[in-house]
């Protein structure tokens, strides 16, 4: 079972599990999650979808050997928009799909996110370092689900010895990302390819290390493999600046847009950096795709985005259909 599997990164997950030979149930509201994503998959005899909100319980029926709990808004325009239900997916979402997994004796995977670590102190980020959050500010919705949701996994884990892992996600980019959804390569793309200004935060300065999504969801699945509790980091060592990943976008679109600098978002962090060696050697995961062929993938999906899904145009229209 894939909870938030409609989403960017689960609906790859579905995908790659279905290769795999796996069958696979995947949960989703469609809060964030996008039907367009999976509707793909639908003629697969492996694949099956259930429209549920997590927070509201679980209802699968027969037995499921292996929970991915990846449901979340996971963008800061999403848990802003969303922060009561943020809070929620990471408190009541994750308890139930525990619960799941202690009912079937499964194998549970938590994806947490490098948030945890807050603006942090320490560079690169070992999963030794406690973090540095603002636990009132407006990004503390996201980051304080998501540290409860480790604390509640490692709660069932130690009392009712459910086979748990975690993970912590950093930035990750590729097809399937909403254009509207904030994060920095879908703005980039999407106002380079209409030839409109890069809007960059702050000075520009600020770091984050990008992550492909093939090679994160090769990281899920060899996590879960491992049975190595966790947490353990899953990102790109090498950093990149804002600026220059704009530059990146703008020319491999063929973009003449210039850069604007906008005001960045309170506690938004000024590095990120993961520090990878516990994946290398628990897992034998390093990320394999480069940032200009990881772009230049995105930058073609984008192109090609706007091609007939077989579904209705409206988002609400094709949630509802897939679901009936």
């Amino acid at each position: 079972m894939v909870t938030g599997g409609a989403g960017f990164v689960g609906s790859h997950l579905c995908e790659r599990l279905l290769a795999e030979g796996h069958r696979v149930v995947c949960v989703d509201n469609f809060s964030t999650g996008r039907a367009e994503n999976i509707a793909h998959l639908l003629d697969h005899p492996g694949f099956r979808f259930s429209l549920q909100d997590v927070t509201e319980g679980l209802n699968v029926p027969g037995r499921v050997d292996a929970v991915y709990h990846l449901a979340s808004p996971a963008s800061p325009a999403d848990y802003l928009r969303l922060p009561v239900e943020t809070l929620l997916v990471g408190s009541y979402g994750t308890r139930n799909a525990l619960e799941l997994a202690r009912r079937d004796g499964a194998r549970f995977l938590l994806t947490s996110t490098s948030e945890v670590y807050g603006s942090p102190q320490v560079h690169p980020q070992p999963e030794s370092y406690w973090g540095n959050v603002n636990p009132v500010g407006p990004r503390s919705v996201y980051d304080e689900a998501k540290r409860f949701g480790e604390a509640i996994t490692m709660a069932y884990h130690r009392t009712h010895g459910v086979r748990t892992t975690i993970v912590r996600i950093f930035n990750t980019y590729g097809p399937r990302m909403r254009a509207d959804d904030g994060r920095a390569v879908p703005a980039f793309v999407t106002q380079a390819l209409a030839g409109e200004p890069l809007t960059v935060t702050g000075d520009g300065g600020q770091t984050r290390s990008m992550c492909y999504v093939d090679d994160l969801v090769d990281g899920l699945r060899r996590a879960l493999d491992s049975g190595h509790a966790g947490p353990v980091n899953l990102g790109n060592p090498v950093e990149v600046t804002m600026r220059e990943l704009a530059l990146t976008v703008s020319d491999l679109c063929g973009s003449a847009s210039e850069l604007t600098l906008v005001p960045r978002p309170q506690d938004d962090p000024q590095q990120r950096r993961p520090d990878i060696t516990a994946a290398r050697e628990e897992l034998g995961w390093v990320p394999r795709t480069s940032l200009e062929d990881g772009l230049r993938r995105t930058v073609a999906w984008f192109r090609d985005s706007a091609a007939d899904t077989g579904l209705p145009a409206d988002h609400e229209e094709a949630a509802s259909a897939l679901a009936a």
